[in-house]
């Protein structure tokens, strides 16, 4: 079997297998419907730190230290770190994964950066380059709001159509010592860009790019989306859930009886106020361990794509005006044991 399959996917013929998973997150996400799956909840956005910056380098350590803690390995035994957050320049990454003091990669793709990582770690063990790595990404709602929007001082509305960003983390533990879950195909996606430029209504931004991957996916393995017990996106929301179902329906895939997403899950919109959803690198690596996980691991799903999604903007391209593109990289993952 070709290794390369179709135009964006690939089937791993040698065995990558999640060792373990970890998540942490803020009070307001613990006081969702899965408070009590994610593995530690804080007792305030900050985290015991002085700014929110600092707050997310501190959600990446004690994720890292948490999955260290439950699967029962050591730092010298991670030969690669793959990280990434929200923050300029990958700041939150640097500083939480870097005690660990393993070889490092410093990841972007927005919200879709849990899947880039857990892709990009699967080559490594694959490859014969690593024996183990991790997988990490974060996002904190007070920081993303003042880089990406306003500062929380200002006391904007927020549009119906706006997700919230999750305070939170999570990550995972890539090794080629056999478990109960294994990495069996990733689907890379490409950048797609509609043109839209608004900032509050992420859904609809990263929809497109959601589409494109798990279509990709469909026709590169040679699939109907009822082979999957889920397919589950990011952190796309009420609104960017429509459009995507939409957009697949019209390539003639109907998905809607098998499709979740991790930003219409993590929150109750009835009583947390959260608007279209959750958002952010913390919102699909969290529900990853915290949701996804203990169904593949149990065997009550056997088999899920896994497409965390995200938004390609900075200030810097916000300011000048330009659009909003999309990424989303698809992950297969399935039940082994």
């Amino acid at each position: 079997m070709k290794k390369k399959i179709g135009k964006q996917s690939i089937a791993l013929q040698e065995e990558v297998y999640i060792a373990g998973s970890a998540s942490v997150v803020g009070p307001k996400e613990g006081d969702g419907p899965f408070g009590t799956n994610f593995d530690v909840v804080g007792e305030d956005e900050k985290f015991g730190a002085s700014s929110w910056e600092s707050a997310e380098c501190m959600i990446q350590q004690k994720v890292v230290n948490t999955l260290l803690d439950k699967t029962c390995w050591k730092a010298e035994d991670i030969r690669y770190t793959f990280a990434g957050d929200l923050l300029a320049q990958s700041t939150a990454s640097a500083f939480g994964t870097g005690t660990l003091q393993r070889p490092f990669f410093g990841l972007f793709g927005a919200c879709s950066t849990i899947g880039e990582g857990i892709s990009l770690g699967s080559m490594a063990v694959a490859g014969g380059f690593a024996d183990a790595v991790m997988a990490v990404t974060s996002s904190h709602f007070g920081s993303a709001e003042k880089e990406f929007r306003f500062p929380l001082e200002y006391g904007n509305q927020r549009p119906l159509c706006a997700s919230w960003t999750v305070t939170g983390g999570g990550g995972v533990l890539l090794t080629n010592k056999k478990s109960a879950v294994q990495v069996t195909g990733i689907t890379t996606g490409i950048i797609v860009d509609y043109g839209l430029k608004d900032s509050q209504n992420m859904g609809a931004c990263m929809a497109p790019a959601a589409a494109d991957t798990i279509y990709a996916n469909l026709m590169d393995l040679g699939r109907k989306p009822e082979d999957y017990d889920r397919i589950i996106t990011g952190d796309l929301g009420e609104v960017g859930r429509t459009i995507l179902l939409d957009l697949l329906k019209q390539k003639g895939f109907s998905c809607q009886s098998v499709h979740e997403d991790c930003g219409m899950l993590i929150f109750d919109p009835n009583v947390q106020d959260t608007h279209a959803g959750g958002s952010g690198c913390g919102c699909a690596a969290s529900m990853l361990s915290a949701y996804v996980m203990p169904k593949l691991i149990t065997g009550e799903w056997k088999r899920v794509l896994f497409v965390p999604t995200g938004a390609l903007l900075s200030r810097v391209s916000f300011a000048e005006g330009r659009s909003i593109p999309g990424i989303a990289h698809g992950v297969v993952l399935e039940h082994v044991l």
